[in-house]
Parts: C-alpha cells; sequence; structure tokens
C-alpha cells in the first residue's frame, strides 16, 4: 500500500493547492488554438498514450482517435499490436506513437519505422517503464523492458528522421537536460499516473525543468489533469499541452467518437472562459502570475 506516499494523491493535493486570481478589466474573449511541435490545433489538451485498451474495449482506440481529430486536437497513443495501430492510423488523425523502452531494441527500430511509415506526426518513448516493482526491470504483458542511456535515445531520434521524437516520463531537470543533449523535441512531465510512489507532481518540478531547458524543447504535462482548470494551472506554469484523457474514459467508452469530442470540445470551452476570467487572450501568454498557493 503507497499510504501517504501514493503519487496520485500527492498529484492531485498539489493541484487543488493552487488558486487562481480574476482580472476582467481589458480582457478579451481568448482563444484556445495552440501550436505543437510547429502545427496548429484548436486546443492545447491532447491524448495520453494509452495502452492496452483495444482488447477491454473493441474498436474504442479507434473512436478515442477520431474524437480527437474532430475536436482538432492531437492524438497520442501507447503500446499497441501493428494492426491496433493500423486501425487508429487509419482514422487520419494527428498521432504521436508512444513506444515501451522495450530491451530488444530491434523492436523499438521496427516501432520507429511503423510509426513514420503509416503517418505518425512524432515518435516518442515512454522512458519511466524501466523498473517494476519487484528488485527487476520492468515487464508489460510479459515482454522485457529496460532503461536507456543517453545515446540510445539519440539513436532513436536519428532514426525519427524529420519527425520530432518525443520522451515520456521526464521527471527531473536532469533528464531533461539528456533529452536536449539527444535531440529530442518534445517531454511529457509525468510518473506514470503512479507507477512509483513518492513521485514529485508534475506542476512541482515543472519550473524547474523549463528553468534549465529554456526553450529547447516543448514541454507537455501528463497525470491527474482532470478539469480545465487543472489545464489553466498546467499552462500557467509552463506546459505548452496537456494530456486529459483519462477523466473522459468512463464518459466516452459508451459514445464513441462523437462523446469525446463533445467531452474535449466542452473542456475546451471551460478553459477560454477561465482564459478571460484571468485575462490571458491565448494559450501561450498564460503565466503563473495569476497562481496562489492555498
Amino acid at each position: 500500500m503507497a499510504g501517504n506516499n501514493d503519487s496520485n494523491k500527492i498529484t492531485r493535493d498539489y493541484l487543488d493547492s493552487l488558486l487562481i486570481e480574476q482580472r476582467l478589466i481589458d480582457s478579451t474573449l481568448p482563444s484556445a488554438k495552440t501550436v505543437i511541435l510547429g502545427k496548429e490545433y484548436s486546443t492545447p489538451i491532447m491524448n495520453a498514450a494509452f495502452s492496452h485498451l483495444e482488447k477491454a474495449h473493441p474498436g474504442y482506440p479507434q473512436a478515442m482517435a477520431e474524437g480527437f481529430k474532430g475536436a482538432g486536437a492531437l492524438n497520442m497513443w501507447g503500446m499497441s499490436t501493428d494492426e491496433e495501430m493500423e486501425k487508429i492510423y487509419a482514422t487520419g488523425a494527428d498521432t504521436i506513437e508512444i513506444i515501451k523502452p522495450y530491451a530488444e531494441e530491434k523492436e523499438i527500430f521496427h516501432r520507429i519505422e511503423f510509426a513514420l511509415s503509416h503517418g505518425a506526426v512524432a515518435v516518442g518513448m515512454d522512458i519511466d517503464h524501466a523498473y517494476g516493482r519487484n528488485g527487476a526491470y520492468d515487464e508489460v504483458g510479459g515482454i522485457k523492458m529496460e532503461p536507456k542511456s543517453l545515446e540510445q535515445i539519440g539513436k532513436y531520434v536519428e532514426a525519427a528522421g524529420d519527425k520530432p521524437f518525443v520522451v515520456k516520463g521526464v521527471l527531473s531537470a536532469s533528464d531533461a537536460l539528456k533529452c536536449v543533449k539527444a535531440g529530442v523535441k518534445a517531454i511529457i512531465i509525468s510518473h506514470h499516473h503512479g507507477i512509483f510512489d513518492g513521485a514529485v507532481p508534475p506542476l512541482q518540478i515543472l519550473p524547474e525543468i523549463k528553468e534549465v531547458v529554456g526553450d529547447n524543447i516543448e514541454i507537455y504535462a501528463d497525470c491527474g489533469f482532470d478539469t480545465a482548470l487543472d489545464v489553466f494551472k498546467a499552462l500557467a506554469i509552463g506546459a505548452k499541452a496537456v494530456s486529459v484523457s483519462r477523466a473522459i474514459l468512463d464518459k466516452t467508452y459508451d459514445t464513441g467518437a462523437e462523446g469525446v469530442t463533445k467531452e474535449i470540445n466542452s473542456m475546451t470551452a471551460e478553459l477560454v472562459s477561465i482564459m478571460g476570467r484571468c485575462g490571458f487572450a491565448t494559450t501561450d501568454s498564460i503565466n503563473d502570475s495569476v497562481l496562489w498557493s492555498r
């Protein structure tokens, strides 16, 4: 039992400790349009790198991709079979494929090549699946994982060619700087929904990461972002985009792509209202000057 070290509860408590002030005079109706990896999207809200959903909910990964496409949002997906990923790419949704840190390097390069050949807008790696809780390297579905070196990540960046390479699971300035050195274009600040206990909340460490990497890499936030207010707080602290999809899963299993689009549009509309109330006309202009601690 994680007890008081439950990373998800710690993250939720930290998010809830942040308050916002109001700045109405001279404000105008904002736009949530956001440029991510060089392309403009209707919202800074993006999908999370889900895995293994096809077996439990057949057809849902494709519906989710279609839903994000319908909302003008960026899709992202994790560990899946080639057949499952082909169905996701067939939707035409802009998709980042996030690869597990397989011990077998050949599988990693296959997945990179597969993603590129199927039109992925970017490809990346979920580095936080390196260790299990049993004193050994992690295994996912019986497949062995391993931590990766700076040199290895650099080779993945090279294999991606002109497509951006993204690293998910960065939770320190040290790893963030190594990603910059390797040529990574974006990092996702995440503890993988509490993959280990006592993890620092992504938004608590984000300012330190932002300070050391500057504008050399895009920063996205993941873990526990359930509402438009959560998204706003992440943007204010320095994230360019935010994964919120876990919050909409239970609401959209039965409503399909239309339900996913509706949820994202609703959350984006609420984000626009919060931006206006705080005096920010664009997502890039949002900053932490409106944040207070409880």
